[in-house]
């Protein structure tokens, strides 16, 4: 039975709908060349995630704000999604310390304003081009408490720094009641009950409750290496 092939045409609004989606593309470019050309210079520097719902006053906005200052005392910029709760707190104790404060922030309908502890602030509407600039720039991880965003981000760098794309650096969770449950789940369940990991997946994590910690496993992963990464690295750096 012969069938016809259906000639496809382009009326006036599949033309600007193609116009947009192409002017898209130049709006995703650009949010790249400036996170690029503003973050190139900033390093060593630490990546850090919460939940933009924990206000002040809370013992995770203190302990957020205490890594912060204890990363910037030792050096490292401090990057945060830049919106409140422990991004803030996490900016606002960088901002006290000497070295710069970053935020990246993300257009949301509902919720998100800028925090006002950064020294240096972007604006992104598009997730991947803002999650780039947080992987590419980062020599360690820390995830405090958080919501889906938080365990969207720990995800993306597990998954990242597994598969080869990314270069290995420490992933931190910091605060043993929130991530513990989690952690067994990915023990018991993941790897023992279904091996859909590997046991070396788990080694890339780890769990403390203080902000001196944090700042300790950073500088022991880096004794015998430089935070810089090699040539090899920002050549994969360059793949994400």
């Amino acid at each position: 039975m012969h069938q016809h092939a259906t000639r496809l045409t382009e009326g006036p609004s599949d033309l600007m709908t193609l116009s947009r989606e192409s002017w898209r593309i130049f709006q995703i470019m650009a949010e790249f060349v400036e996170g690029f050309e503003r973050l190139s210079n900033i390093s060593p520097a630490v990546t850090l995630f919460g939940s933009a719902r924990i206000p002040p006053g809370h013992k995770y906005y203190q302990l957020a704000e205490d890594i912060g200052r204890e990363l910037s005392e030792a050096g490292f910029a401090v990057i945060s999604g830049g919106g409140p709760g422990l991004m803030e707190a996490a900016n606002k104790g960088a901002f006290n310390g000497p070295s710069p404060s970053i935020g990246l922030n993300i257009h949301l309908p509902h919720e998100q304003d800028t925090n006002g502890y950064q020294d240096i602030s972007m604006s992104f509407k598009h997730f991947f081009a803002r999650k780039v600039m947080f992987v590419k720039n980062a020599s360690a991880y820390v995830a405090l408490p958080g919501g889906f965003g938080t365990l969207d981000e720990l995800a993306e760098i597990i998954t990242l720094i597994q598969t080869g794309k990314s270069r290995q650096i420490p992933i931190i969770l910091v605060g043993s009641e929130f991530w513990s449950g989690l952690l067994a789940w990915f023990k018991n369940i993941l790897l023992e009950k279904f091996h859909t990991i590997s046991p070396q997946d788990l080694e890339l994590i780890t769990l403390v409750d203080d902000a001196k910690a944090v700042v300790d496993i950073i500088f022991a992963h880096y004794e015998f290496r430089s935070f810089e990464p090699s040539a090899q690295e920002r050549d994969m750096l360059l793949h994400l």
